[in-house]
């Protein structure tokens, strides 16, 4: 065998040798910090069942996001609920945001505010309200509280996330500036929850989408590569989550790609559907046309 072919061989097993070992060592990163984290997280959902895939490239994943204070006069109670769709063949993330207050049907024929599924029966009751009001069908599902939002935006996020704040905002001690600006973790996360207004969950809800946008904006300026195994390892073990290591591995190769599409976003109820009514059991609630909003959901869920 001549020198020079045997030299190419070499450099060829050589490369094959980083990469695989590369990989590896990616792998166990992820599963340890993964492990480490999950052990000091008690899972709560795992009767949860989800709706099987249409397809392999297409998921729906519920987002609750919940405050687990104790002095929270709504303990138990979702304080954030999205819907997150994706389609890995288009590229598309869409995202639906429904208002907290907006008062539904229980799979029991009772009506209650949607934030109170979450602490009657944890994710599957709240997906099963999604199913009965929306027809929306659920296949994974993601649970977190404010300060594992944070703690993730500051893993992911180092430098912070560049926001436009639409007004001047004071939160639990954090003051925000109507003007373009670096947030980080929990300032984040109090531009996100705020509703002291005006506008209510309306106003937050906007801002909630304008935050999911940045963030998928610049996930291509992640971490660096070769730290990310270990973090996202981390990340996945301090949520409440069902989806599977690979797909969340598929995911995430799609974002940091940076050719994922724009983010499309919804709110629910859409304009023109819902009334305020503050005469019931649930206090002050928002009445909604559930068949034109689960219209409304089926067409925006639509390829375009």
């Amino acid at each position: 065998m001549k020198k020079s072919v045997k030299i190419v061989i070499i450099t060829v097993l050589s490369i094959l040798l980083v990469v695989v070992s590369a990989g590896c060592y990616a792998a166990i990163s992820f599963q340890t910090a993964k492990e480490e984290s999950e052990s000091k997280l008690p899972k709560k959902n795992q009767n949860f069942t989800g709706d099987e895939q249409t397809s392999d490239k297409e998921l729906t994943v519920m987002v609750v996001g919940n405050d687990s204070r104790d002095d929270d006069e709504d303990q138990g109670r979702s304080d954030t609920l999205m819907v997150a769709h994706y389609d890995g063949k288009t590229k598309q993330p869409k995202l639906i945001s429904i208002m907290r207050d907006s008062y539904v049907t229980f799979p029991d024929g009772s009506q209650d505010k949607i934030n109170a599924a979450y602490a009657y029966g944890g994710a599957q009751m709240t997906k099963d309200v999604l199913k009965t009001n929306f027809d929306l069908p659920i296949n994974y599902y993601v649970v977190m509280d404010f300060k594992e939002f944070s703690d993730i935006i500051d893993e992911l996020y180092p430098k912070g996330v560049t926001i436009d704040a639409e007004k001047d905002i004071n939160l639990d001690g954090v003051d925000i500036l109507k003007r373009k600006q670096t947030l980080h973790g929990n300032s984040l996360l109090q531009y996100a929850r705020f509703r002291m207004d005006e506008e209510g969950d309306f106003g937050r809800i906007r801002r909630q989408q304008q935050v999911m946008d940045a963030l998928v904006e610049q996930s291509k300026d992640l971490i660096p590569v070769w730290e990310l195994p270990q973090v996202a390892g981390k990340m996945v073990g301090k949520i409440d989550t069902n989806v599977p290591t690979s797909l969340l591995i598929d995911l995430a190769k799609d974002f940091l790609s940076g050719k994922v599409k724009p983010l499309e976003s919804l709110s629910v109820p859409v304009e023109g559907t819902w009334n305020f009514n503050d005469y019931t059991e649930s206090g002050s609630v928002i009445e909604l046309d559930e068949p034109k909003n689960a219209e409304a959901i089926k067409a925006f869920m639509k390829d375009k």
